[in-house]
């Protein structure tokens, strides 16, 4: 007997039956797919079920439904993501980086709690916090951290994630509704190595490392994007936890309920046990398809959770462990200079490749002349090598022992290797430079540093393409990049009539931007983004800024006398003055900065140490909100500092000036105070 949908067609029931049955199945492949690692049918045979469920959906619109398996990925792209505000705050953990400091919180827990039972210990993945929300068993919600009160409702971004049930398997015990359900978001290995593979080959920068690219996918206001970047999902937290008394069970039942959760845990019941999963893990870790730089240790009895409690920003009851910066040893092969923007001349030692967390490492940077000289780098020495923040490789030291004879100590070459003019070095200065204005490195630093991300953000103009436009002789210059032409780019390897057109777009679709990212643009030495938008700020125009003094730039909140110096020379210089000439000739016109009032107007705020609750750059860009100004310096004029954690000189310095110190916690229910409701 068929039934009739409100407003739709007549629904024959063979088919009701079909999709219920297609549904089903595909959402129990899907689980052993994307959760369990367990697959039971071919990637073929999900496509051919797949397929007829559109075919049904499509042939009947009334049987279509939001938790549908066919409604994962689509939806219009987003002008903007709006903001969600947490039932709960979405807090961030203290670190520990030594065993010593991993007992210092045991005994803390135990000296305010009693006895504990246990501790459960999970690996800290490396990605993206985020919130799901489920209603009647049924997905309806998700956000990001943001500042851990409220984050960006990226729903139909999480949605793509094939790791997320639309729907649960099992309903959480005790749990009201609705619930909120809490993890990470990663990036595997594999799919950042083709992210950034792809990248390359379309002449787009590369992402630094899974997380960033983690959270650039989850942040794409277009979900069919963030659907093809390959996210996966750990949980390990719910809100309200039900019935559940322990945080062991908290992750037995989310497992249940159908969500992917890290199998690599255990429930250690002693400091030692402790130790020696952090130990095992240490090692381990590189094995993994995913990043993880520590562990997190919590107190598993929810009841005892909730007598610590929680202080500002984090709970008495967990701690984040970070894993040491993982050694290897390596050979110097060569120590090469490298010409950057500003004519800083680096040295850059090229190893023997080795595979250092996670990714292999071909070079390193040696800074400058006198690091070479205190490490005593010479060709062909062996050295230990790490990743500092397991991001950026680093030598650490020489093995002495096992150095060449007739190893002979490096010196930094007299002449640029570009352009063969005399490298300078200034007094104070701790590198070499090359003042030739018309060096070839330089210039193509300076375009690639133009067309960057942070600065005019110029999309698919990579350094591939760079180079063969100032090798064929159509770009000399910034300006030169506007003017370039179709018949141009054709003439480049790689370029059809298709990819021309779009990078032309691109290109002219940056004729005008925001008066802070042309400022960046420019290059000038000791200008980068946040400086660009301090300047922006306060002059509001680049006719107001070219035409500036020393004195007036001196007034500008966290520009001191060496940078002042360096922008009004460079705009005063007839280089500048070519530059800006030529971009206006060129149709390139910055928008001018809005200047808004707010409750923090003239104040300069520093920030210093690392924040828990939000980047440093969401910090500042709320301070700039308020109409506030970030500050990279300490200053009898500084309003405020706000220290995080393990905060640098700039404390002491504001201590000794007196100037006013607040801690996260305090900084954040300021904000709170000054934004308007929204």
């Amino acid at each position: 007997m068929a039934t009739r949908a409100a407003g739709a067609e007549t629904i024959p029931k063979t088919a009701r039956e079909r999709t219920a049955e297609l549904r089903a199945t595909l959402d129990h492949h899907a689980h052993q797919y994307y959760v369990l690692d367990q697959p039971e049918i071919t990637d073929a045979e999900y496509d051919r079920l797949f397929r007829e469920l559109v075919d049904l959906e499509t042939r009947y619109p009334g049987l279509q439904t939001p938790d549908s398996p066919t409604q994962r990925v689509g939806g219009a792209p987003l002008d903007a993501f709006r903001k969600v505000k947490h039932r709960t705050p979405m807090l961030s953990l203290g670190n520990a980086f030594s065993h010593d400091e991993v007992g210092d919180f045991v005994r803390r827990v135990e000296r305010n709690a009693g006895a504990v039972d246990a501790y459960v210990c999970e690996l800290k993945i490396d990605g993206l916090a985020i919130s799901l929300t489920y209603r009647d068993d049924r997905y309806v919600q998700a956000a990001t951290r943001g500042n851990g009160v409220e984050g960006e409702d990226v729903t139909a971004n999480a949605r793509t994630i094939r790791s997320v049930p639309m729907s649960l398997r099992a309903r959480p015990k005790g749990a009201p509704e609705p619930f909120e359900v809490r993890g990470e978001v990663y990036l595997p290995k594999p799919a950042f190595a083709a992210l950034n593979a792809s990248l390359e080959e379309a002449g787009k920068p590369g992402y630094a490392n899974p997380r960033n690219a983690a959270a650039g996918a989850v942040r794409q206001l277009d979900p069919t994007v963030t659907a093809k970047r390959g996210l996966q999902t750990f949980m390990y937290h719910l809100d309200p936890p039900g019935t559940q008394a322990t945080q062991a069970a908290v992750l037995d039942s989310l497992e249940e309920m159908g969500f992917r959760v890290n199998p690599h845990r255990r429930v250690a019941r002693s400091l030692d046990e402790i130790v020696a999963f952090l130990d095992e893990w240490a090692t381990k870790r590189h094995d993994l398809d995913y990043e993880t730089d520590g562990v997190v240790i919590k107190v598993s009895s929810l009841a005892t959770q909730s007598e610590l409690g929680t202080i500002s920003r984090s709970p008495r009851w967990a701690i984040a462990y970070k894993f040491p910066p993982e050694e290897r040893e390596t050979t110097v092969l060569d120590i090469a200079v490298y010409v950057g923007r500003t004519g800083a001349v680096t040295p850059v030692a090229m190893l023997e490749p080795v595979l250092v967390a996670g990714s292999t490492v071909r070079r390193c940077t040696l800074h400058n002349e006198d690091e070479v000289a205190r490490k005593d780098v010479r060709i062909g020495d062996t050295v230990i090598l790490h990743k500092a923040g397991d991001v950026i490789p680093e030598i650490v030291r020489v093995v002495l022992e096992r150095r060449l004879k007739g190893a002979r100590p490096w010196r930094m070459p007299e002449r640029c290797p570009a352009c063969d003019f005399e490298l300078i070095r200034e007094e104070g200065e701790a590198v070499r430079r090359c003042l030739n204005p018309l060096c070839p490195a330089q210039r193509r630093e300076r375009l690639l540093h133009f067309a960057s991300r942070a600065a005019m953000n110029i999309e698919g103009l990579g350094p591939a393409i760079v180079d063969q436009l100032v090798d064929n002789g159509y770009v000399a210059e910034p300006a030169d990049l506007f003017r370039v032409t179709k018949e141009q780019l054709l003439t480049l390897e790689g370029f059809a009539d298709r990819s021309a057109e779009k990078l032309l777009q691109s290109i002219h679709t940056r004729e005008q931007v925001p008066l802070a990212r042309y400022v960046n643009a420019l290059g000038i030495r000791h200008v980068g983004e946040h400086t660009a938008a301090e300047l922006a700020t306060h002059f509001g125009s680049i006719e107001a800024l070219a035409n500036a003094s020393v004195e007036e730039l001196r007034n500008v909140a966290g520009i001191g006398d060496v940078v002042a110096e360096h922008v009004v020379r460079w705009l005063q210089s007839s280089e500048g003055r070519e530059v800006l000439q030529h971009l206006r000739e060129a149709g390139v016109s910055p928008e001018r900065a809005a200047r808004d009032e707010g409750p923090w107007t003239g104040q300069s705020w520093v920030l210093t140490g690392g924040l828990d609750s939000m980047t440093r750059p969401e910090a500042e860009e709320r301070i700039r909100m308020l109409g506030g100004n970030p500050s990279s310096s300490v200053s009898k004029k500084t309003h405020t500092v706000v220290a995080g954690a393990a905060p640098g000189s700039k404390l002491e310095k504001a201590q000794r000036l007196g100037v006013r110190v607040l801690d996260e916690g305090a900084f954040l229910a300021e904000l709170r105070a000054a934004e308007p409701e929204p």
